[in-house]
């Protein structure tokens, strides 16, 4: 039921409120993690592995006991409770005990009384190990008699999509198309490095305060390492300097061995990792190998798909199960098809492990059956737009899932015209294609792109969220929720929802930080999840105080209660034209007479996701409760002297319910515009060998604000019955598909299909990429600092612990699509 009777008139919906925790970010009040310093603190640091794979035979901690300053060294024989932790399975060893998997696994742990000290005495631990073969690329990691990265098969993960007869489709089909793509692994590039203080307690509870996405997993995961029950572990979260999915399992561990040394010496013990170690630990996004089969009808329509994607797990299974299952539902894109055959698979290797990252299995999909669709277009002579209009769902339409669409808006239709408009794509693309064969270096382009995206969890598992309300007796409010505000503007959004169940501005709310001992679990901050989840379970909690305060009002009033609404900090009573007359009582008023009169106005609020369902054996079932529609279009321009791309202008078109919040709603456009870009046209974290070519921004780039085009936000609203005041999400679907929508706009400039992104200088002027392996084979692990990542060789991680390189030199470099080292002033050099 909904929590209010007026929704038909919202009052503070979609308006564009200040951001609840914006002024001390701005005033730099905010403390994040790193920030933090407890009384009488150690410092943490980590022994990391020389080798991507090998045999640990054993490790000598004897000098680095001796080591000024040094009170613990802890290796995974000094654990108390299990050594694996893991979200999906617990493969990820805390402290590897007799093998290392990839560059990033810890060996070893010290506690001392400076950072200084705690790194120095990492480098005095001895470490004898027997290399073994290493695996890098996960379609080898899937043939038979392949290395074993773990005992057992390599195969992490299979799931299936069959719906129709696929074989029957092809040979009914009048046209079939086979094309293969691959998409980079991506750094998620935080602006905060990793960060975690914890201290041991009263009671045996251990404190855990940190950079921390996922504060209920990484709950999960300490108290299962310390052998204690989780009502002995707090969790909470600083105020985060970015995570786009990235702080999840790399967090776990960090406070898990924090948590170790802390329990060991009974002090606080303080982690930060540097740029280096952050990069060279983390996990990333899912590199994919995709071959799709595509047979259309004489009419152009898909007949029939065949799919297969295998995707890079790297030494652990983290969320690879989860990523890959939004693959398979979404795999065949937003089209009407009736026989498709999928495969996703996941693999272990021992390159960096992968896991969440803003899109979730969709970006690396979406950019491969939208770079074929379009194709397609192209080849039966219509452009893109009115093509993708004409299979797009609708209403009533049947995914390869089995799901029929509805229940909602199905707004693909309207997200495509409406950007098609306001680009004034169809025309752009004809005059542009024309011009190719006419003089000139620089051509232009048009793209475009569209998806449909599973909102929440799905069918991946058990998807509710909880928060709480409280209201004081000077009708001030304290709002506290089970969702993590990472950056991306969740605290506003789900404090907006709150007011405007409650009826009072923004400004008399005060939203508190996620405490684990304060808050039901309520699941992990992942997949677009957190102003639905998190606002319709506030406004659940807003909802039942409300109605007691009201219950007050009508006896104060003598007015019925159902005739009673609290909006703009009042109350008011409904007039039967639908409009609003105050009665005289204020939402302060109100308050203080209920608090008088022993009424509880604290509520907790929890919200259950609708029904979902899944049948591994053939997947099928209604993958997610309900679909968010989006559609971007690219305008570029390319150098075909030297294969450079710039974006000049993006418009992104996306319904998303009801916007909460309408500034936050388009930061969240234009951020994930961004992010795709650097997706489609620069990023990429090359590993070789499983050896890590790049630790740092003077190498790994990243769009800059000179990147950046000017962007076009088309929101569209439609609310919808699953979100409590009819919101849904946006945080992901600007990102997925971003980079097909340029690849595009590149092929309508040039002529040139690019099936493997980035679309760096060498892949448009030359149509491969050129092998980046220069820094990795010349690695010498005599050379390594003291302290430094183990396995690379760069010195510049003492100089900037944070950000590398920024301002012109990081400009130079990104206009050459190349890096120059700060030291020497050479690109790609070997110092």
């Amino acid at each position: 039921m909904s929590p209010r009777s007026d929704l038909d008139a919202p009052w503070l919906l979609g308006r564009p409120e200040p951001r609840v925790d914006g002024l001390s970010k701005v005033t730099g009040e905010a403390r994040f993690a790193a920030d933090l310093d407890e009384e009488g603190q150690l410092w943490g640091a980590v022994l990391r592995s020389s080798h991507p794979h090998a045999r640990v035979l054993g490790i000598n901690t004897e000098k680095a006991l001796g080591a000024p300053g040094v009170v613990a060294v802890m290796t995974a024989a000094d654990i108390p409770g299990e050594v694996e932790v893991g979200g999906v399975v617990q493969d990820q060893p805390v402290l590897a005990v007799d093998r290392v998997r990839f560059l990033g696994d810890g060996l070893a742990v010290v506690a001392a009384e400076t950072e200084e000290e705690a790194r120095a005495a990492v480098g005095l631990i001895e470490v004898e190990y027997e290399p073994l073969p290493v695996m890098t690329d996960p379609r080898d990691a899937l043939e038979e008699g392949a290395e074993k990265v773990h005992d057992g098969s390599n195969e992490v993960v299979h799931h299936k999509v069959r719906h129709g007869d696929a074989n029957a489709g092809f040979e009914a089909s009048a046209k079939v198309y086979e094309r293969s793509y691959s998409t980079p692994r991506i750094e998620h590039s935080y602006l905060e490095p990793e960060a975690v203080i914890v201290r041991p307690v009263e009671a045996g509870v251990i404190d855990v305060v940190g950079s921390i996405q996922n504060l209920f997993s990484t709950r999960r995961a300490v108290a299962r390492v310390l052998g204690v029950p989780l009502n002995r572990v707090t969790v909470r979260h600083a105020v985060l300097g970015g995570s786009f999915g990235g702080k999840d399992d790399v967090m776990s561990i960090m406070a898990c061995r924090a948590a170790l040394l802390a329990s060991r010496t009974r002090r606080p013990v303080k982690m930060v990792n540097t740029r280096e170690e952050s990069m060279l630990e983390s996990y990333k996004r899912h590199p994919y190998f995709l071959d799709y089969r595509v047979g259309i009808d004489a009419e152009g329509r898909p007949l029939a798909m065949r799919i297969r994607a295998v995707a890079d797990a790297g030494a652990y299974v983290s969320m690879s199960p989860f990523v890959t299952f939004r693959s398979v539902v979404q795999a065949s894109g937003p089209y009407s098809c009736p026989n498709v055959r999928t495969d996703v698979y996941a693999a272990y290797t021992n390159n960096n492990y992968t896991g969440a990252m803003r899109g979730f299995g969709s970006p690396q999909v979406n950019f491969a059956i939208e770079s074929l669709v379009d194709e397609i277009a192209e080849d039966l002579g219509e452009d893109p737009l009115s093509y993708r209009l004409r299979i797009a769902y609708r209403e009533g339409d049947v995914t390869p899932t089995g799901q029929v669409m509805g229940g909602h808006v199905v707004s693909l239709e309207e997200v495509l015209r409406k950007v098609g408009d306001a680009s004034g794509f169809a025309d752009k693309w004809r005059r542009f294609r024309a011009a190719r064969s006419e003089p000139g270096v620089f051509k232009k382009g048009i793209g475009i792109a569209c998806s449909y995206r599973g909102v929440a969890l799905g069918a991946e598992g058990v998807d509710a969220a909880a928060a709480m309300v409280q209201v004081q007796s000077d009708g001030s409010v304290i709002v506290s929720s089970g969702v993590t505000d990472m950056g991306q503007g969740a605290q506003t959004a789900i404090a907006q929802c709150a007011a405007e169940v409650l009826g009072v501005p923004l400004d008399r709310l005060l939203f508190l930080n996620t405490d684990t001992s304060r808050i039901p679990d309520s699941g992990p901050t992942v997949a677009s999840r957190g102003t639905i989840m998190g606002g319709s379970a506030v406004a659940d909690a807003a909802g039942r105080v409300r109605r007691r305060m009201l219950d007050v009002a009508a006896d104060m009033t003598g007015i019925k209660e159902g005739d009673l609404v609290a909006r703009e900090g009042a109350v008011f009573r409904t007039r039967d034209d639908g409009g609003f007359e105050s009665v005289g009582l204020g939402f302060d008023e109100l308050a203080a007479e209920c608090f008088n009169r022993g009424r509880s106005l604290a509520a907790l609020g929890w919200f259950n996701a609708p029904p979902t369902s899944w049948k591994e054996e053939d997947g099928q079932g209604t993958a997610y409760f309900t679909y968010v529609y989006g559609a971007n279009v690219a305008e570029v321009e390319v150098d075909t002297e030297t294969g450079r791309v710039r974006v000049k202008e993006f418009w992104s078109s996306h319904d998303l319910g009801r916007a909460v919040n309408m500034q936050g709603a388009v930061g969240q456009v234009h951020g994930g515009v961004a992010m795709g870009l650097g997706y489609g046209l620069l990023e990429e974290f090359d590993v070789v060998d499983g050896r890590p070519v790049a630790l740092s921004f003077d190498e790994y780039l990243i769009p800059t604000a000179m990147d950046v085009p000017r962007m076009h936000a088309i929101i569209v609203e439609n609310p919808d019955p699953a979100g409590a005041l009819g919101q849904k999400s946006l945080g992901e679907p600007t990102t997925e598909i971003a980079a097909p929508a340029i690849v595009n706009a590149v092929a309508n400039a040039t002529g040139r299909r690019i099936r493997e992104i980035p679309a760096t200088l060498e892949r448009v002027l030359l149509g491969r990429k050129l092998r980046a392996a220069v820094r990795a084979a010349a690695l010498r692990p005599a050379k390594i600092p003291v302290g430094s990542p183990a396995g690379y060789v760069n010195d510049s991680w003492r100089r900037n612990r944070k950000t590398g390189v920024s301002g012109r030199g990081a400009r130079d470099a990104g206009r050459s699509g190349r890096s120059r080292h700060a030291d020497c002033g050479r690109h790609r050099c070997h110092c």
